[in-house]
This record gives C-alpha cells, structure tokens and sequence, in this order.
C-alpha cells in the first residue's frame, strides 16, 4: 500500500471547506454595551446570546473569525472528555464534578438549539462517543471512569468492543453525543452580529484594555469603550490576572484523509493512552472524509514537528486503511492546573473585565458553556457554573503543576539564552530556521524555499523568552506561553501582541576565522 501525501494541503479541513470572510477592520474609534474580543466559538456564541439580550455587541478578530484555535479544532461536541471525571471527583469533589458534566451536557443543547432554530447546515449529527483501551492494564482505569461519568448524570456504559477496524481491550462509550462542520455553524451565527448598533470587526488586534466605568479596548485601529469587556483570545494577553502563567500551552496535530470504500462505523472514538488518536468522520462534497487529531506536546519544546503528521498518517493507513490524505494542520490549546477552565471576571475588583481560557483540547463545548455563563454574568444572572469555572481561583491541589511549569518557563528563560554561537548562516538550507548569534543578541533566521533570508528578533515581545523553529508550521513559537511568530516577526497566536522586530540579515558567507 502507498501513502499518497502529494496533494495534501496545510490548511484546516474546515477553512478549507468554507468561504474566507471579508467583515471590515474597525474604522476609527467605536462603543457598545460590550466588547467581545476574540471572533472563535466562545466569542460569537456569546455575542449572539448578549445582542438576543438587548445589548449592543462589538466583536473584535485580529485576523478572521473562526480561523483560530476554534478553525483547527476536532470539532467534537461532547461531554466525554477523554478520562475526566474520575479525576475531577478526587480533585474537586462530586458536585463540582456534576457541575462540569451538566455545564457541558447543556452546551450541546445550545448548539443542537441554535442550529434548529437558524436552520444551520452545519452536518450536526448526535452520535456516540468512545474512549478505548488497547491495554489491559488500562482497563481498571476505564471501567472507574465509567463509574464516575455515571455518578453525575452522564450516559456512559462500559463496552468490550468498540466500531473500530482493529481489536480494542475495553471502551467507556457515551450516548446522545454529536459532531459538526464548526465553521458553517460560526459562520451562521457571525450573521446575526451586525446590525442595531453591534458590530463585528476582522484584522483589528487589541493590544491594551482598562477596567472602569466604561472599560477601553486599544487596538491598532482605534479605541472601543464598553461597560463590560470579555477577553475570548483563547489566552489573555492582558497582565491583568497572568492567566499564561497558570495554564500550559499544548501543540496538537491534524490530518483529512479520503477514506473512499474504506469502513468506518459511525461514531467518535479517542483512545485512553498516549499519544493520542481521535478520530470522527466528516462530509466533503457529498463524500465522507476521516479526521484523526493527536501527537500532543508541550508548544516550542518539539523540534522535528514534522514528524508528527508523519505519525499520524502512518498510523491512519496502518490501522484505518487510508491511501490519500489531502489536509494536515495543527493547533493549540491551554491546559489549567487543576482540570477545570477559568471562566468569569479578570481578578478581584475587576468588575466589568470577564475572561475565558484554559478548555483542555474540549473548547466545543466548554467555550459554549463558558459564553452562557458569561452572558448571564454580564446581564446580572444567577449560574450554578459560576463557583465552578471561577477564573479568580487559587487551588491548592494546583499548585505543584504550578510550581513545575514555573521552573520549567525559568529553564527556558535562562537556558535558551545560549542557543546560537555564529552570525553564520551559510549552510542554512532552504525552508529551515535556526537562531544564531551571542547570548543577550540573538536573531531568528530562516531561508525560505526561493532562498531569501528572514530575520527577526529571537526574544518573545511577551516576555523575552527565547522562540524555537516549528519546521511543520514554518514559525517561531516561544516555549513559555505559546505565542507565535511569522518568519517576518508577524504575531500569529498570543499572548505576545507585538511582532518581533526586524533584524539585519546575519553574515551569510563562509564561517570566519
């Protein structure tokens, strides 16, 4: 059997299934009720819930909307969330537990209900979904998580097989669980913003906000006032409660594949063990394709990216049958210290500041939730989720995966100093980044595949960590908090709001004496 990569795109099945928007960039200085930055799932969802609430809504997207985190994700809508449940019953007791479950039960209805009422064609489709095992010794494990999804509600059964093409040892399927093409399904809502006073603004990057009465948003555009601001960036740039020092950012990998006459039953499926395989079909032009997501690591810390997609397509033609991919991606997601997401207010005395980050890799849902949550907050309602999501929490059960990525961040900070020794960068081969230079100096370089030489600043305009060359994504990623970086210095992900800066380009002859 050959593996056919040569028409495989680097792009998003769902960007590359839908329409590019064109909504305007902000034309000068605007207000509304509230400020929404961020143009992904938890941003429109809550956009569209505030404006039915009689509020007037500015939505801000620094590039365009639903072409983010939420652009590359699985597009799982589900409250099985790999092994959970077990977990937060032992960090955070039963009704917590419960809590979550009925947080994320409640966010499939509200898209099943937003997509009833709109007529969104959106392939939404209730399906089970599965957690396998091909471990015996991981079966206990699955077997308590089945128990504990049960104890707070959830329609979870222990199976022995799984609808999958190769033997499973054991498998926690959930009922009445469901997929989607999510950027039909935002690109439906992101229709119902403007009008009446809201707005929605592309390519408009918010670099600076301010609590008080009213808040203001700086941008590269001009300045919004609002009452009430919600940071959904997928991590907060602000200072203002250090949300990417309590969370860690993850890389994740994706593929589409043709899977022509091959048989795959219906349904979702994630494995229990490492590294991860999840896997969902999809509808393209009347025929279905297959989404296999994983291959997690720690974002900057992975120096052959490459390799990644290389695993997950062997991997798919070995267990799956497939021949023929024809899309890779990859994206990035926020894990807190305790499981749980933080959503609600900034910080203490930060009343009008809302923020929503750290969803696990589980943001369908989650960022759902947390839109609903935050629309009650804003309008002055009573939520159960509240004490749940509390973004401004301290958890003491956090705090040595606190302490850990803290000496981690420390390491890199201190370390990654002393990457680079030369100015040389004649040998660098087209398509490859290195950084060179002394310590205290160091420039991020990479020749692309026409041989022109780019070169920027290798300190993060976050925090002055040191960035690393991701060859699969053709960026520089800073291994601190996961902002990320064009080979010209452009920001692509946050928290970092400023490009890098433009350097010389180094010496590129011969190594000097």
């Amino acid at each position: 059997m050959v593996l056919d990569t040569s028409g495989e795109k680097h792009l998003s099945f769902w960007i590359d299934t839908t329409p590019r928007t064109d909504y305007p960039s902000m034309p000068g200085d605007v207000s509304a009720d509230v400020a929404i930055l961020g143009g992904g799932i938890t941003g429109l969802t809550a956009a569209v819930l505030l404006k039915r609430m009689g509020k007037t809504v500015i939505v801000v997207e620094s590039r365009r909307i639903a072409e983010g985190v939420t652009g590359h994700t699985t597009a799982k809508v589900t409250s099985q969330h790999r092994l959970i449940y077990d977990q937060l019953i032992q960090k955070h007791g039963e009704n917590k537990a419960r809590l979550y479950a009925e947080a994320n039960e409640a966010a499939i209805d509200r898209i099943e209900s937003f997509v009833n009422e709109k007529s969104i064609e959106c392939d939404f489709r209730r399906l089970p979904a599965y957690v396998y095992t091909e471990s015996k010794e991981m079966v206990p494990q699955l077997q308590a998580e089945v128990e504990a999804a049960r104890r707070v509600g959830l329609p979870a059964s222990f199976m022995e097989e799984a609808p999958l093409p190769f033997p499973v040892e054991g498998a926690m399927r959930f009922d009445n669980q469901a997929q989607f093409h999510i950027r039909k399904y935002l690109l439906a809502l992101a229709e119902e913003m403007p009008g009446d006073g809201s707005y929605l603004f592309e390519n408009t990057r918010a670099i600076d906000l301010n609590d008080g009465e009213p808040c203001t948003v700086a941008t590269d555009r001009g300045f919004v006032t609002a009452k009430d601001v919600i940071i959904a960036t997928h991590v907060p740039f602000t200072f203002k409660g250090e949300f990417w020092g309590k969370a860690t950012p993850q890389r994740e990998y994706g593929i589409a594949a043709r899977i022509g006459e091959t048989v795959v039953s219906e349904g979702m499926s994630i494995n229990a063990e490492s590294p991860t395989r999840s896997v969902r079909t999809a509808s393209r032009d009347g025929e279905t394709a297959l989404i296999v997501v994983g291959e997690t690591h720690k974002t900057g810390e992975e120096p052959d990216t490459e390799q990644r997609f290389k695993n997950l397509e062997e991997w798919a033609r070995e267990r799956l049958g497939v021949t023929e991919f024809e899309n890779r991606w990859s994206s990035q997601d926020y894990y807190s210290m305790d499981v749980l997401p933080y959503v609600g207010r900034i910080g203490a005395g930060a009343e009008h500041l809302y923020v929503a980050t750290a969803f696990r890799a589980w943001g369908m849902t989650n960022g759902t939730a947390a839109a609903m949550l935050l629309s009650d907050l804003i309008a002055g309602r009573e939520n159960s989720w509240a004490d749940l999501y509390d973004s401004t929490r301290t958890s003491p059960l956090a705090s040595t995966s606190f302490y850990k990525e803290g000496a981690d961040q420390a390491a890199h900070f201190v370390k990654d100093r002393f990457k680079g020794v030369t100015e040389d960068v004649g040998d660098l081969a087209p398509g490859e980044g290195r950084i060179v230079g002394r310590p205290g100096d160091q420039t991020a370089v990479y020749r692309d595949p026409q041989g022109e030489v780019h070169a920027v600043s290798a300190l993060c305009t976050h925090l002055g960590c040191i960035v690393s060359w991701n060859p699969a994504e053709t960026s520089w990623d800073c291994p601190c908090h996961g902002s990320r970086f064009s080979v010209d210095g452009e920001v692509l992900q946050g928290p970092a709001v400023r490009d890098l800066e433009k350097k010389p380009k180094p010496w590129l002859g011969a190594t000097r004496e």
